[in-house]
């Protein structure tokens, strides 16, 4: 094997390993929400149920990858203001412009194909999610809080998607409680970018411009007891009961309240909050919550 051809190999390699940490990987934990109907519908013992739901998951995992791509493309200059973004393997130029947008496009028609054969009302959800998130990535993040709520709308859809790939009907109250999740993360995010950038902010994401701290906590506390009434009364609620047999679900709540309360530990206190998936992945009283949330509900719901 001659030298250049080492060397061909060896920028192959490098090309490809950047690919990958372009599609954010990491951030695929968004899309476990793809998996709460499942969670709720009482099937997640049936086979054939739970790898419908997977296939789901895995589809919103790489068309947001897809995204991913076309966002940093798109903010390639902004990244590279940012003391963090900046190394990004395509603002720090480890992978390139081309190859970004040549995955890009495979990536969005794979996912559109596999998601018509999973589901065609599920292949509209995700379609509906992809022009959303494009749309997000040109214009809707320009616009103070209408930025946020196309955050919000996007988990939204990942649930509703999780739904029609396993032929399940939604509680609105799960809508209404995730909306409410996602608009309590997207604002926490806000304050975060705010307050690390400081002064260059606005450089980094020109709508930062139109928020500040005091305004962003005031969102935060609405949108944080929302929640958490909100789930309570989906526990309580006349539907949910019969449904489930039991109001024993209301025993969640305490995990619930603890979620929030420690996602504003680390906002406040840590100063952290602005990469949801980082703080689920690194800080183990969150993610233990929300395990044991989780395992609480399907103790509940399958022995009512």
């Amino acid at each position: 094997m001659t030298e250049n051809t080492v060397r061909s190999a060896e920028r192959r390699r490098s090309v490809t390993i950047a690919l990958l940490a372009a599609m954010r990987p990491r951030q695929w934990t968004k899309n476990l929400v793809v998996l709460s109907p499942l969670l709720f519908s009482r099937h997640f013992f049936e086979l054939d149920v739970v790898l419908r739901s997977l296939a789901a998951f895995a589809l919103f995992s790489l068309t947001a990858s897809a995204i991913y791509l076309f966002n940093d493309v798109v903010d390639l200059n902004k990244d590279r203001e940012h003391p963090v973004k900046r190394h990004r393997p395509i603002a720090s130029g480890e992978l390139p412009i081309p190859v970004a947008l040549t995955a890009f496009a495979l990536l969005t028609v794979l996912c559109g194909v596999c998601a018509f054969f999973l589901s065609p009302t599920f292949f509209a959800v995700i379609a509906a999610y992809f022009v959303l998130n494009v749309v997000y990535t040109v214009t809707l993040k320009e616009t103070v809080i209408i930025d946020v709520m196309a955050i919000s709308a996007s988990f939204l859809l990942r649930i509703v998607g999780g739904a029609c790939a396993i032929h399940v009907p939604l509680s609105e109250w799960l809508l209404i409680c995730a909306s409410l999740l996602a608009l309590f993360l997207g604002f926490s995010k806000r304050r975060h970018e705010l307050t690390l950038l400081e002064a260059n902010a606005t450089a980094h994401r020109p709508v930062l411009e139109e928020y500040n701290t005091y305004f962003l906590d005031q969102m935060i506390s609405l949108v944080t007891a929302s929640t958490l009434i909100g789930y309570i009364l989906y526990t309580v609620s006349p539907d949910t009961v019969e449904k489930f047999g039991s109001k024993n679900l209301l025993w969640t709540v305490p995990f619930v309240l603890y979620g929030l309360f420690r996602y504003l530990y680390l906002v406040h206190q840590k100063k952290t909050g602005g990469d949801p998936t980082a703080e689920l992945l690194t800080d183990w009283p969150l993610l233990l919550n929300v395990f044991l949330w989780a395992v609480s509900v399907m103790i509940v719901i399958s022995f009512p």
